[in-house]
């Protein structure tokens, strides 16, 4: 490698002891196994350097996850569930460019956490019947952008849109498919932004391509997982991610 680029290196080992199980949580969060996983890995980084950065190291991995889940499911995507989350995730993505600096992560955290607990409390202590309706069509919208602005302050918009999704009780390779392209486009529009920002710089990317190499590891061992596990615990394992990134969350945020 050239000098530069190897100088621009992250070297301290208490960095890869926490990027390394973050970058395959989230390649095992984007597969669409274990959703809500992948909201750990920012939280995770944040141990050892500013989430901003953790974020920033993270999007090239992102962009090379979102493009093998894609590939894998997009012709089990749900194309009306997509026309209706995808523009507001793009205007929380805006949302979240217009307020990155003036919200703390703490607080973001906080807020992600408490609503993702929430969420599993109700679906624990009121689960919905058989003949529910689907959640409204405004609620879906409200939680797209939720989920965009999360998505684009730490990487944690699984939780926000989750709430939404599961209660459609989509077949499992149709979730994993509208997930993994509705977050490809979120994270494909992120780009422009953290390069205003400043958080292209050389060292954050040096080190996101040192990294490069685990990001499809997770993807295929959670593609081959979705085709193999039961529905019933798809959904279990589901809910689990998303019990533990709340936990995370909120306890980032006190």
């Amino acid at each position: 490698m050239p000098d530069g680029f190897t100088s621009a290196l992250i070297v301290d080992p208490w960095f890869y002891a926490a990027a390394v199980p973050a970058v395959l949580l989230m390649g095992l969060s984007k597969s669409g196994f274990g959703a809500g996983f992948g909201s750990l890995a920012v939280p995770i980084m944040a141990l050892v350097i500013p989430v901003p950065q953790a974020a920033a190291i993270m999007l090239p991995l992102l962009a090379v996850m979102d493009a093998l889940g894609v590939a894998a499911y997009v012709k089990h995507v749900d194309k009306a569930l997509i026309r209706l989350l995808l523009p507001a995730g793009l205007v929380g993505t805006v949302v979240g460019t217009v307020l990155f600096g003036v919200l703390s992560p703490q607080v973001v955290a906080g807020v992600v956490g408490a609503l993702t607990l929430l969420f599993l409390a109700q679906r624990l202590f009121f689960p919905p019947r058989a003949d529910a309706p689907p959640p409204p069509r405004w609620l879906g919208w409200t939680l797209g952008v939720a989920s965009g602005f999360t998505s684009f302050v730490a990487h944690a918009g699984a939780p926000p849109v989750n709430a939404y999704v599961l209660p459609l009780r989509l077949p499992p390779l149709t979730f994993a498919a509208t997930m993994a392209v509705f977050f490809a486009v979120v994270n494909a529009s992120k780009w422009v932004p953290y390069a205003w920002l400043g958080l292209i710089d050389l060292r954050n990317m040096a080190t996101a391509l040192v990294l490069m190499p685990l990001a499809p590891l997770g993807v295929w061992v959670g593609v081959r997982l979705v085709h193999r596990v039961s529905t019933v615990w798809f959904y279990r394992l589901v809910y689990a991610g998303m019990l533990l990134t709340g936990v995370k969350l909120l306890w980032d945020a006190v």
